[in-house]
């Protein structure tokens, strides 16, 4: 009689918790992806134009790791008379995209939130704080760390016999791409987190093909690292790794099957 009625409290919180999750429909869908769409739009420009009324002081962040190998000419070079326009609105839309990312990621938790149960929902801030401060410390080891060795290897080392001209089109997708690239890469663990939320990755899985992720990190610290030796490969690739490892932690933290024992145990 007991564990009868334990069964049908177990299925009545179940139900209960589906509840909480509203239907919608595929228009009612796109209507709400629209909308955040739209608000994001509106603080990306918000935060657009706040970054470009600080675009020289934005340009000096960009250009101060070429200025410290104080070449005879420290000053870019552009062939295009739009080319030095156009580096200031690059720098007015990721300094923008950045002042604005903690709004514009709100709009994303805002429209994943309603498939989530209400338990759930309480990673917001969070989810938040992580995916900035991971983008941001993944920036930040680009900008100190790997941007300068690879201008003073690559400009400096192999380029100690040649005289460089170095266009703003070519150094800012440079930069760019080691800055942006890195970011992205460190929000390893936030994809993990939704991978594992979800259950499409356990922690089992994980650990199991970690061996393919040791491969992969390798495979992209040789891609952007700028000398071929394994030691400096190394210093590129032990971040990422620990990163997954991290990702490990958090999707045992948060995956279905873990949640649902702790859930059974405390009933």
């Amino acid at each position: 009689m007991v564990d009868t009625q334990d069964a049908i409290e177990k299925a009545r919180k179940a139900v209960t918790e589906r509840a909480e999750l509203p239907g919608m429909s595929l228009m009612e869908h796109l209507e709400e992806l629209r909308k955040r769409i739209v608000h994001s739009a509106v603080y990306l420009a918000i935060g657009f134009f706040v970054a470009f009324a600080f675009r020289e002081r934005l340009y000096g962040v960009v250009s101060a790791p070429l200025e410290k190998l104080h070449l005879p000419v420290n000053k870019l070079n552009f062939f295009h008379p739009m080319d030095a326009m156009n580096i200031y609105l690059q720098v007015g839309l990721i300094g923008g995209a950045i002042l604005a990312s903690p709004f514009i990621l709100y709009q994303v938790w805002l429209f994943i939130a309603p498939g989530l149960y209400q338990k759930e929902k309480r990673f917001v801030v969070p989810f938040m704080a992580a995916t900035v401060g991971l983008f941001l410390a993944g920036a930040c080891f680009g900008y100190f760390f790997v941007l300068p060795g690879a201008l003073k290897i690559l400009i400096l080392g192999f380029g100690a016999k040649f005289n460089p001209v170095i266009s703003i089109e070519d150094y800012t997708g440079f930069f760019l791409s080691i800055i942006l690239g890195l970011g992205v890469s460190f929000e390893l663990p936030i994809l993990i987190f939704f991978l594992a939320l979800f259950g499409i990755v356990s922690p089992k899985f994980l650990w199991k093909n970690i061996r393919y992720a040791i491969l992969a990190v390798f495979l992209v610290a040789a891609i952007i690292c700028p000398s071929p030796d394994p030691g400096t490969m190394c210093v590129y690739a032990i971040p990422m790794l620990a990163l997954y490892v991290v990702g490990i932690g958090v999707a045992w933290w948060v995956h279905p099957s873990r949640r649902k024992k702790a859930k059974e145990a405390a009933g």
